[in-house]
């Protein structure tokens, strides 16, 4: 792609009319004047993260869907209890489902050590079994109201490698400094609120923007069972269409629905590039088999499809036309869409956007590409698994 077309495709993202019809849609912060920082390995982002920890003056709020009680989740307590026996006021939200596995006696160390916990959505005996899908998927750190940490990184073993391990994962993670770290810290005070019925102390919005520390653009989508639709499920939509040349999406868990589609059916058709990146293998076989039920139209609508080997994708990105990268820890699927709280970035910097092509060309010289004549010839046997579970891919 020549300069001149690539900067007419950028500017395309950047009219007004486009702006003002993605932010009416997806109720999206947006704010300038960012610096984003791309971890493209936990082994990058831990570090980076827990050495701001050591250095924060007032506030640490965060906010984790999984934290186990492993070496790398051991650390990540240490580096909380330090920072509050220095004074620094210290809240960690965790998902009640998503942490069922960690003992007691972690949470119960860690506020003996001054660090204030609370479980999202621990279970209401008394209404049955429906709180059981509600849960809080999303990963914020947020450092003194202006560092923030994001992606789809969970405290754990298994997310803090570098390279190709069998026993970790793959995924991203990023450093936002500027104004839209604000946004985040209100979803967290937001959170918060509605667990304990109280603001938490000191995490007001505290921004004070002097000198702009970088020039991306930033977009802040959340989204949860609160809305009466999904935003989350609109902004991948409307990115989709907004693309002009390419459209490159890593995922773990792909059961999109209809709309989403349909929205990858119509790039294809007006001729843009779109390439699917999955796992070869997953953590949760059954979403796997439901996934492959999508195949067969993209693959005979041009859309390439690739399953990533070696190390577990567990990355969530999305890189439209090398200068929109949407990062965060929303999977393309019907939970994420409608019943798991979540939370997007979306950077609009073609300097960003090319460290993210660069990332995932990596990813994609490690995947083996599906043929639809090779697909096609699945057995009877795995034909029939996907019919059997694909009635219950809502609930995945």
């Amino acid at each position: 792609m020549t300069l001149l077309r690539r900067k007419r495709k950028y500017l395309a993202f950047r009219s007004p009319r486009f702006f003002n019809l993605f932010r009416r849609n997806t109720e999206a912060f947006s704010t300038r004047g960012n610096r984003v920082e791309l971890f493209k390995q936990g082994g990058e982002f831990f570090p980076a993260m827990f050495q701001a920890i050591h250095q924060a003056e007032r506030t640490v709020c965060l906010e984790f869907y999984i934290i186990r009680d492993d070496a790398t989740g051991r650390a990540f307590a240490e580096t909380l209890l330090a920072a509050a026996a220095r004074g620094v006021k210290v809240y960690l939200l965790y998902d009640y489902i998503g942490c069922f596995d960690t003992p007691g006696s972690f949470f119960r160390r860690l506020e003996k050590g001054g660090v204030a916990c609370c479980p999202f959505n621990p279970p209401p005996f008394r209404k049955g079994i429906a709180w059981f899908d509600k849960r809080d998927h999303r990963k914020i750190a947020v450092i003194d109201g202006k560092t923030a940490f994001t992606g789809g990184l969970n405290i754990g073993d298994e997310y803090a490698g570098h390279g190709e391990n069998a026993h970790r994962w793959r995924d991203v993670g990023i450093r936002i400094e500027g104004p839209a770290v604000q946004e985040l810290q209100r979803l967290f005070r937001e959170s918060w609120h509605s667990e304990k019925r109280k603001v938490p102390e000191g995490c007001a919005d505290n921004y004070q923007l002097s000198d702009p520390p970088g020039a991306d653009e930033v977009f802040i989508v959340n989204g949860g069972p609160h809305h009466n639709r999904s935003f989350i499920r609109s902004a991948f939509r409307m990115a989709i269409a907004g693309a002009s040349d390419s459209i490159t999406i890593a995922n773990p868990y792909f059961i999109p629905g209809p709309r989403v589609t349909r929205s990858l059916l119509r790039a294809a058709g007006r001729g843009v590039q779109v390439r699917l990146i999955f796992p070869a293998k997953s953590d949760v076989p059954l979403v796997k088999l439901v996934s492959r039920t999508y195949y067969a139209p993209l693959l005979r609508s041009g859309i390439e499809i690739f399953e990533r080997e070696g190390t577990m994708l567990h990355a969530k990105v999305m890189l439209i036309d090398e200068c929109w990268s949407v990062i965060g820890s929303a999977n393309l699927d019907q939970r994420s869409f409608h019943r798991n709280y979540e939370v997007n970035v979306i950077v609009d910097s073609l300097e960003f956007g090319k460290q993210v092509a660069e990332m995932l060309a990596v990813d994609l010289a490690g995947s083996r590409r599906i043929m639809l004549a090779e697909h096609e010839k699945r057995g009877w046997y795995v034909r029939f698994l996907e019919r059997l579970c694909s009635p219950v891919s809502w609930f995945l």
